[in-house]
């Protein structure tokens, strides 16, 4: 990690900056565009009703030899953050990362939802902020805790965390392209 100056912690999310330098930003994005995107589902929701809720397209990036180092590094941004805020008894991430897009042509969006539930034994989400704030409008991730919806920065590089039990969106695109990578961490049910 390049350092942790820019820490952010509310009460529904935490951020963290510097993560990755910005050639390393320029690598995980450049990863992610060769990968193949497919338009993204909802789990449990028929294929018409999907738009209503999600039009957003995603690939998966595996750990292997060449993904190895960023998986390390966002292993240690991912232990920063439940050692200062959480700590949450984790294993480990959950699943691939999801490398995921919004088009502004497209209606990009993701509507309220968590990422916790009988069928996934998830319990920290993280987003890393891949696009330049410039080169899009709107696809605001925000948070929902309590009576107050927060906006998570924007800044390209931003590691945002939360419980994955909390409510949370990304708001439709009006200009240009958002990328990001969406992980999450498991561990031993909440008690």
């Amino acid at each position: 990690m390049t350092g942790h100056a820019g820490a952010h912690y509310t009460d529904s999310f935490s951020s963290l900056l510097n993560v990755f330098t910005p050639e390393e930003m320029d690598r995980i994005e450049a990863y992610g565009d060769a990968l193949q995107a497919q338009a993204a589902g909802v789990s449990g929701v028929a294929r018409p009703a999907n738009a209503a809720i999600r039009v957003t397209r995603t690939a998966w990036i595996k750990p292997t030899p060449e993904t190895q180092w960023f998986f390390l590094r966002m292993e240690q941004a991912v232990r920063h953050l439940n050692a200062q805020v959480y700590q949450f008894d984790l294993t480990g991430f959950s699943e691939p990362f999801q490398y995921t897009v919004y088009h502004a042509e497209e209606g990009g969006h993701y509507d309220w939802h968590t990422d916790y539930g009988r069928l996934f034994a998830r319990k920290l989400s993280f987003s890393l902020q891949l696009s330049d704030p410039a080169a899009y409008e709107g696809g605001e991730l925000q948070t929902h805790g309590g009576n107050e919806i927060t906006t998570a920065p924007k800044a390209r590089g931003t590691l945002v965390a939360f419980p994955s039990y909390v409510l949370h969106r990304v708001t439709p695109v009006t200009r240009g392209t958002r990328k990001s990578i969406v992980a999450w961490t498991a561990g031993p049910k909440f008690r």
